[in-house]
């Protein structure tokens, strides 16, 4: 057997064999295409969270009816569920039959999909015309999910091992920074023209997809006779879509309820949705090409990254909504910012969470390339978890500075375990997983954002709802509101006021028909309208489901630590002879 020296050798030639033949500028052509790509993808995918008023305003309909709380859910998640479904099936068949071919029909039909929202954005309005834009969010996922599940396998094909870390970095951050940048580009368009939300994407969309076509070439070795696991791939596309469907509309309330978790068809498709996942990973064992190769969790290195990566993504993707929940239903307001107003101002105030992963990210890749990704991912979910037991800290009426500080630490936290994490997964499996492995990290990713936002506003919404109706029905009777239209405000559901507060909407509005405001004397109306009455009556009861969230991320993330901790030494698989070298 060849010695370690000859082995390392070998590779080395291998990587100056492959940069002669390609040129050394081709890397950063497939670092900078592949990050265009990313980075638009998840824009789109967190864009829509600042836009919706706009967007139901242009369209005629109010999202705060009963009848159209599932319009809401699904416009604001179908990008991220199809997504989330599809991004595995999409990385084994770009194994199969090449990423970068797989990868340009992504941003083909990410462009299409962008062009067709613009277009129905102006001719069609009503329940029609939102219905016709989930559609095709959902065909825009598809397309987000081709672009996401491949960047990362593109771009370990591309690079050596020695710079992975560092070309993750920069890919990392302008993904995950894209996610935090789509909320106040939503903002800024939406507040000049909401069409321009679709529009955007158009002419990127068009450009990635002439780009690629061009300039990318296929580096990985296509496996040959391969098949594709078509009952891996039914089982685990039902199973996931179950889940995430039991988890979204677990959101809204049901029966008098707070929450639906109690609605039959949740819990059938809940329990549905596991028994499925069980069988899935049945039959990933029996298969003779497998879906998933389970016995990538062997490797250690992969299977500690996957890990934390959930546990970080939960605990991450639920708390940037609870934040501007916070932000925009309290916070604001009770400084004077106007609903209308709120949404644009918590981007900004959320600027400081941008920088911090935009000045940790690039260099913590930088520098896992030279010492191995265990000590910045688990300082990373350590900085974390510091920062969620800090913001729990927080009174609801809080000093911006000390939060600028919170958020910019928890920044820093997640640049510091974002791209070393992603490398280390990646260098450590076997070239021709690099596809199914790369669509694994993004489904993980996108289904615990889904999970996060509903555990966490489930979590709220029964924080809330124990003791907002008799706050509101005392805060109301103050007010000169009679006690049987109080008793009446208090028992309708707190998720429309949370919506409400999301969706820049004075909640008091959504709470009180016109019909309601009539009967109130001007005076009293008028303080129960203005910014500092809701903020004042839910303050209480929000930072008591808040505090409870907080705390759960917080353990979430000391978990992912223990995780990364456990990586044990660098591991990266030398493809040359199919060895795999710990340093």
């Amino acid at each position: 057997m060849a010695s370690r020296a000859s082995r390392v050798s070998k590779y080395d030639t291998a990587e100056r064999k492959r940069e002669s033949r390609l040129g050394v500028s081709y890397k950063w052509i497939a670092l900078s295409n592949t990050t265009l790509g990313a980075t638009m993808a998840t824009i789109d995918g967190s864009i829509l969270l600042i836009s919706l008023p706009a967007i139901f305003n242009g369209l005629h309909v109010n999202p705060l009816i009963a009848s159209n709380s599932s319009l809401l859910l699904w416009l604001l998640l179908g990008y991220m569920i199809m997504s989330s479904i599809v991004v595995v099936t999409i990385g084994r068949l770009s194994d199969m039959y090449g990423r970068v071919k797989i990868y340009n029909l992504g941003f083909l039909i990410f462009a299409t999909a962008s062009t067709l929202l613009y277009v129905s954005s102006y001719l069609l309005s009503g329940t029609t015309g939102v219905i016709s834009l989930i559609v095709l969010r959902l065909f825009q996922g598809l397309g987000g999910g081709f672009l996401i599940a491949n960047s990362a396998a593109i771009i370990t094909d591309a690079f050596p091992a020695g710079e992975r870390g560092k070309a993750m970095g920069i890919n990392q951050i302008a993904a995950i920074g894209g996610s935090i940048a789509g909320l106040i580009i939503g903002g800024v368009l939406s507040s000049i023209d909401w069409h321009l939300i679709f529009l955007i994407s158009v002419p990127i969309g068009i450009i990635g997809t002439i780009w690629s076509y061009l300039a990318l070439h296929e580096l990985a070795q296509i496996r040959k006779n391969q098949h594709l696991d078509i009952a891996g791939n039914i089982t685990f596309g039902i199973a996931l879509t179950l889940i995430i469907l039991a988890l979204t509309y677990g959101i809204l309330p049901f029966d008098g309820q707070s929450t639906g978790f109690s609605n039959p068809l949740v819990e059938a498709a809940i329990v549905a949705g596991f028994a499925l996942m069980a069988a899935f990973v049945y039959i990933e064992l029996k298969a003779k090409d497998p879906m998933i190769n389970l016995t990538l969790f062997k490797i250690r290195s992969a299977s500690a990254g996957f890990i934390s990566l959930l546990l970080s993504a939960i605990a991450r993707g639920g708390l940037q909504f609870m934040l501007i929940i916070w932000l925009q239903g309290i916070w604001l307001p009770l400084h004077g910012v106007s609903f209308e107003n709120t949404p644009l101002q918590a981007a900004i105030a959320m600027i400081p969470l941008v920088v911090g992963f935009l000045v940790a990210g690039p260099i913590c890749g930088y520098l896992s390339d030279k010492y191995g990704a265990r000590i910045f991912t688990t300082g990373g979910m350590l900085l974390n978890a510091a920062g969620f037991i800090i913001l729990a800290s927080m009174p609801v009426n809080f000093s911006y500075l000390p939060f600028a500080l919170t958020i910019f630490m928890l920044g820093i936290g997640q640049g510091m375990f974002a791209a070393p994490n992603t490398a280390a997964i990646m260098n450590s499996v076997p070239p021709e997983y690099r596809g199914v492995s790369a669509g694994m990290r993004a489904t993980l990713m996108n289904v615990s954002n889904v999970m996060s936002i509903a555990v966490f506003f489930t979590v709220l919404t029964i924080g809330v709802s124990y003791t907002l109706p008799s706050t509101l029905y005392a805060g109301l009777s103050a007010q000169n509101v009679s006690q049987s239209v109080a008793l009446q405000i208090s028992k309708l559901p707190p998720t429309s006021a949370l919506f409400a507060a999301l969706l820049g909407t004075n909640p008091m509005g959504a709470l009180l028909p016109q019909s309601i405001q009539s009967t109130i004397p001007p005076a009293n109306l008028n303080v129960i309208m203005g910014t500092s009455f809701f903020p004042n009556l839910i303050s209480k009861p929000f930072m008591d489901g808040m505090h409870t969230v907080l705390y759960f991320a917080a353990a979430l993330t000391l978990i992912a630590a223990l995780a990364s901790a456990m990586r044990g030494k660098r591991y990266i698989y030398k493809m040359p002879d199919r060895l795999a070298e710990k340093k």
